[in-house]
């Protein structure tokens, strides 16, 4: 028998899919933070409606999402309990506003402070080596490079490199057109060395396994269909380890190191805003902290008396 609270929970999902345009992804983290909710609620509290659920609930809820050790049950990180409660936050607020429940239990509850961890970014001479280490005469390894060249161009995040379509790619112009998170749209700019590796790519291996499936998709799997986010990541992992990289890689650290490029090549933070798809300045503004990082670095190297 379906519980008040999961009928709630249900009303919230259908309105974040058709009012909020969030990605696949993000509606699947609403939906496994609140089932987990739902589901602490009934079996530790025996809670079944909306209305009973205080805000020492919430917070003994939390506690237990951070402390989870079974094998089931992965232990939330720091990140995910801030996600956890930015989804506790909005889910009974939007209760609220459509009158379902007259107090919100969610109102009060604080986010911590996330630390926040610099990613791993590539020197230049590092890049070279990943890309340089493509054999473009094996099968797919035109398709490989022209993959890392464009992620590394453009600064895309996976999701958007394997839902980019040829009718999005402006040759003549140099740019892209992107579908970031939440269908925002977005124009980026592309390097000629970039496009000269998708037109070749175009012209030979993408022909040769393109079917029916592949519709309008630009990197293709051998079956000929849209890349996954796994095969994408391999890529990644594939070449930096022949190229004997032995920093943490994976696909992110490409947008990092385009970001980080463009900040130490002086391009304005605010731009770079505009070309990772940031809806926050404050997302962006991590880049300074790496680009001081590098700064130190090289008056420790070069600097005499350093």
């Amino acid at each position: 028998m379906t519980t008040d609270l999961e009928n709630n929970i249900k009303l919230f999902i259908n309105y974040l899919k058709l009012e909020k345009s969030l990605s696949d992804n993000t509606i699947s983290s609403y939906i496994f933070d609140l089932k987990l909710l739902s589901t602490y609620l009934q079996n530790e509290k025996s809670i079944k409606s909306t209305e009973e659920i205080s805000e020492n609930h919430l917070i003994n809820f939390i506690t237990h999402a951070g402390n989870m050790q079974s094998k089931r049950e992965k232990k939330y990180s720091e990140k995910s309990i801030y996600r956890l409660i930015s989804v506790l936050k909005s889910f009974f607020k939007y209760l609220a506003i459509e009158d379902i429940i007259t107090d919100n239990p969610a109102e009060n509850l604080d986010s911590p402070k996330v630390s926040r961890t610099l990613p791993s970014v590539l020197t230049i001479d590092e890049v070279n080596k990943i890309f340089d280490s493509v054999n473009l005469s094996y099968k797919s390894g035109l398709r490989d490079r022209a993959l890392l060249e464009t992620m590394y161009a453009s600064g895309l995040r996976v999701s958007e490199l394997i839902n980019l379509e040829i009718s999005s790619i402006f040759f003549e112009e140099g740019f892209l057109r992107i579908f970031g998170k939440g269908s925002k749209e977005r124009i980026v700019p592309i390097g000629l060395t970039a496009l000269n590796y998708l037109e070749k790519y175009f012209n030979s291996e993408r022909n040769l396994i393109k079917n029916r499936d592949s519709q309008n998709y630009v990197f293709l799997n051998f079956r000929g269909k849209r890349m996954s986010r796994m095969a994408v990541w391999n890529i990644v992992k594939k070449y930096s380890a022949t190229a004997g990289i032995k920093k943490e890689i994976h696909p992110h650290t490409l947008r990092h190191t385009f970001a980080t490029h463009l900040l130490e090549g002086g391009a304005d933070i605010r731009i770079i805003q505009e070309m990772l798809g940031h809806s926050d300045i404050s997302t962006t503004q991590i880049y300074t902290h790496i680009d001081k990082e590098y700064l130190i670095e090289i008056h420790k190297t070069f600097h005499p008396r350093a």
